[in-house]
């Protein structure tokens, strides 16, 4: 068996967009630059945190995405399917650090205010890590995984494209909404949400013994979910 199968690779390619554009549009009332993010924190703490967390979340869903997206370009172009999935999963994981470093900024505003918290963000915004050298693949990759998609035909042009303009999404460190960070939000949505559903129809019916299975699985994954915040 293929892993992410067809249940994990659909949900994926639903869940994953989806949870992009609510993070994106959810953000879209507050100037762009991250001082406008930190105060915009502190008068709505509620929408800007859940804006975050539902991009943070849809990002790491979309590895699930990514990867069986790349299986099914692999059956007609492996190279192609290769590049693409390497280099978006390591933006993925881009974003994914880039979403820690802003989860610390909301929590130095909450504990130091927001002046001094602003002026820790911008001491510290240029420093070198890892993803500085690894940036581009935030970008870069998706251009490469949308080429895949139409010449493994997967994707037809159209589709392709969009799956193409996420790579216009801005990247960094408490970066808001721009237009074109609506646009390639909604462009992932279109080119992978329909794939994703096509996929889910056609898997085949879950097995009574799998749904009973499922329950206290969910159960205990939820308790541990739990215990984990209290570590």
């Amino acid at each position: 068996m293929r892993f992410p199968n067809g249940w994990v690779g659909g949900v994926a390619l639903v869940a994953g967009p989806v949870l992009v554009l609510a993070g994106t549009l959810l953000r879209s009332p507050f100037h762009f630059f991250f001082p406008d993010q930190i105060r915009a924190f502190v008068d709505h703490p509620g929408l800007v945190g859940a804006a975050y967390t539902a991009f943070l979340a849809g990002t790491v869903v979309l590895w699930a995405a990514v990867a069986y997206l790349a299986q099914r370009i692999g059956v007609r172009s492996p190279g192609w399917a290769t590049w693409g999935g390497v280099l978006v999963t390591v933006g993925l994981f881009g974003r994914t650090f880039h979403a820690g470093v802003d989860h610390a900024a909301f929590s130095a505003t909450r504990n130091l205010g927001v002046e001094r918290a602003t002026d820790l963000v911008a001491r510290g915004y240029g420093d070198l890590h890892l993803f500085s050298f690894l940036s581009f693949t935030i970008m870069f990759g998706w251009f490469v995984l949308a080429f895949g998609a139409y010449r493994g035909g997967v994707l037809g042009k159209v589709r392709s494209v969009a799956l193409a303009s996420m790579g216009l999404l801005p990247l960094g460190v408490l970066k808001g909404t721009e237009v074109v960070s609506v646009v390639g939000a909604v462009g992932l949505c279109v080119a992978l949400v329909p794939l994703g559903v096509r996929v889910l129809r056609a898997q085949p019916r879950p097995a009574r013994k799998t749904v009973l299975t499922a329950v206290p699985v969910a159960i205990g994954l939820g308790a541990l979910a739990v215990l984990s915040t209290l570590g």
